[in-house]
């Protein structure tokens, strides 16, 4: 399968991409207004959104990545197993 090019993909994708920031803009804004919202200030779930804005302005590739690690827990190597049904 051949990958789409640079501007197929952003033919394709730009109107996904630009509701989805439209979304994200809309949700920090509640944040921001609402009742309170010095107290979350410091909250790390909105420190991991940050991060996650910052990694979107690097260009250097891999962005689905590195914010999916932003997201993630460490490797415990003591979580249960799943048991097979």
């Amino acid at each position: 399968m051949t990958p789409l090019s640079a501007s197929q993909a952003l033919d394709l994708y730009f109107l996904e991409a630009r509701c989805k920031l439209l979304d994200l803009a809309a949700i920090l804004d509640r944040i921001g207004r609402g009742a309170g919202a010095a107290a979350v200030k410091n909250d790390p779930r909105l420190e991991q959104i940050r991060q996650a804005l910052d990694v979107l302005r690097d260009q250097s590739g891999g962005r689905a990545e590195r914010i999916q690690h932003i997201f993630s827990l460490e490797y415990d190597p003591s979580w249960p197993r799943p048991t097979p049904r």
